[in-house]
């Protein structure tokens, strides 16, 4: 547990530094070109939940910070891929940490379906524990129960007890997914602040953490100035009801969901990620130490108000400004960290701004696929009018027969739904289970697989659905309605979902950059190899990558 509170929690009251780079040699006046061959004392794994690679891209010429020292001075993978087809955000946190695609972790969506369970909620979210009396898709006890493999954290403590495993987020998936099940601390933010397992005491730190976190909540605020670079992009955008597009996340005193929905979330957890390594003192002890840290709020703007607006521009900028403050304060502690930063998946801007802006082909997904929709007009053309044949969390996505039919109906459902979706102007494509499960494992370069292998990564078979349904690029599977929630999402087998930034860094490391494919999965076995944990290949879907430029290997081959 947390051993003492800390006085200050700098990064969440004041504003950020930029990061400045490592000090030159003092006697050659040159930089460093080599990491240290001993290994780090301690793993920092960062997951921007939605930072596609299209917006690291994007904003890459514009960063002074936390960024900026990644990729000027690390390794870069510029094309990574969350490579499987259901591009959500548990599935993609549950890939960084476990070295394995959903089809191992188990991991498949952030909600799927047991029909068989026996409670009015067929849903089960994924990191629920729906064996708990009283919980639902909903209103759950959180649980890493259904990751079926170790995470890099696991596999140290495993190894070493010693080991200290810590886990915060703004999101409990993405806390849970990364920690796994035997992390010393999982925290993840709530509107009475962080807050952890049931039954899990509040230890002093956190504590003071949460009441720091009720402090800035009380305070409005007036929100961010307008970066030069987001100035282009200040201009309105109508969808349903919603207009988007010029927010600099003014908020209201006590407005919890406008506090999420902002850069300040972010700045709140690496304060909290901060605060946690030093006074658990992290990484200054003889073992390797482990922190995973989950930045939520790019995923929550994402939705929100779309990639493109000045909500998404003014949050890289803050998250670059963050990250900076917070590589500056472990430099201060003097800890030897490596760092790994990447994404749970990317993100497609909302069509009524493609269409703004030169995409008119852009589109919200008919009505017609939604399940609800879709077991109606099946019913009826499988002669079973007025029953519920399919189940669904989506117009996308895993769709499920009802466990009350009999063969010969099941039969017909699945004729008629097969012949009702290939010939929709929507679908891409329609896989039904047996096709998937009779798929190989896909290996080579991500980027050349088929959707039918990513589709495969993501196959779970006691979890999956009987159908998979993919729509074509370029339609937005959130429906068009009056009043609008979320404008924008992702989920979809597109490189815009699928595409995410990779970035290793350590001080005095020779930077590169790979543009070819890598997945997120090859992310542990290199973070383990670096600490000289062996990880036998046959347990993960990934391959480690050699972090060191030129001469050498990381990988120890």
């Amino acid at each position: 547990m947390f051993k003492h509170v800390v006085t200050a929690l700098l990064l969440a009251t004041a504003m950020p530094v930029v990061a400045q780079s490592p000090a030159p040699d003092p006697v050659t006046n040159a930089p460093a070109t080599n990491a240290p061959a001993t290994p780090p004392r301690l793993i920092v794994a960062i997951s921007v939940d939605q930072f596609s690679a299209d917006l690291f891209s994007e904003y890459r010429q514009y960063y002074s910070g936390g960024l900026k020292r990644l990729t000027s001075e690390g390794a870069v993978f510029p094309r990574g891929y969350q490579s499987h087809a259901a591009t959500e955000t548990c599935p993609g946190h549950s890939t960084i940490l476990t070295g394995s695609r959903p089809s191992r972790t188990g991991i498949i969506a952030n909600t799927w379906f047991d029909l068989n369970a026996g409670r009015s909620d067929k849903a089960v979210y994924c990191a629920e524990d729906e064996n708990e009396p009283g919980s639902n898709s909903n209103n759950y006890a959180a649980s890493p129960l259904h990751l079926k493999v170790p995470t890099l954290g696991g596999r140290m403590k495993a190894a070493n007890p010693a080991t200290r495993v810590v886990s915060v987020a703004g999101k409990d998936r993405a806390a849970i997914m990364m920690g796994g099940p035997t992390a010393d601390q999982v925290w993840w933010l709530s509107p009475k602040g962080y807050v952890s397992y049931k039954g899990v005491a509040t230890p002093p730190l956190v504590a003071k953490v949460n009441e720091v976190f009720a402090q800035r909540l009380a305070e409005a605020n007036p929100g961010f100035e307008l970066p030069p670079q987001c100035v282009a992009k200040d201009f309105p955008v109508q969808a349903g009801s919603r207009t988007v597009g010029t927010g600099r996340f003014a908020r209201d005193a006590g407005n919890f969901n406008g506090f999420r929905v902002s850069p300040e979330q972010d700045a709140m957890t690496l304060a909290f990620a901060a605060a946690a390594i030093e006074n658990m003192e992290l990484g200054k002890q003889a073992q390797t130490d482990i922190i995973s840290i989950g930045l939520s709020a790019t995923d929550y703007i994402g939705h929100s108000y779309g990639t493109e607006g000045t909500e998404s521009c003014i949050q890289v900028d803050r998250l670059d400004r963050e990250l900076g403050a917070f590589f500056d304060r472990l430099d201060k502690d003097g800890i030897d960290y490596v760092v790994v930063l990447t994404a749970d998946h990317g993100g497609h801007d909302l069509p009524e701004r493609h269409r703004l802006n030169a995409m008119p082909m852009e589109s919200r997904v008919d009505m017609a696929l939604t399940p609800k929709a879709l077991s109606t007009a099946i019913a009826e053309k499988a002669g079973l009018a007025g029953r519920k044949v399919i189940w669904g969390d989506g117009p996308a996505g895993d769709l499920y027969f009802d466990k009350g039919l009999t063969a010969t109906q099941r039969a017909k459902v699945e004729a008629e739904a097969l012949k009702l979706l290939r010939a929709h102007p929507q679908v891409q494509a329609v896989f039904t289970k047996a096709q998937i499960a009779a798929t190989p494992s896909p290996s080579g370069p991500p980027e050349s697989w088929s959707l039918l292998e990513e589709a495969r990564a993501s196959f779970d078979p006691e979890r999956s659905g009987d159908l998979l349904l993919l729509l074509k690029p370029r339609v937005m599977s959130i429906p068009e309605s009056g009043v609008m929630g979320y404008v924008a999402t992702h989920g979809s087998p597109w490189d815009t979902d699928r595409r995410v930034p990779i970035l290793f860094w350590r001080k005095g490391m020779r930077h590169f950059e790979q543009p070819l494919g890598v997945e997120t999965v090859d992310i542990m076995p290199s973070l383990a190899a670096l600490i000289g944990l062996p990880v036998p290949k046959e347990q993960i879907d990934g391959r480690c990558l050699d972090l060191i430029a030129g001469d050498g290997d990381s990988c120890g081959k």
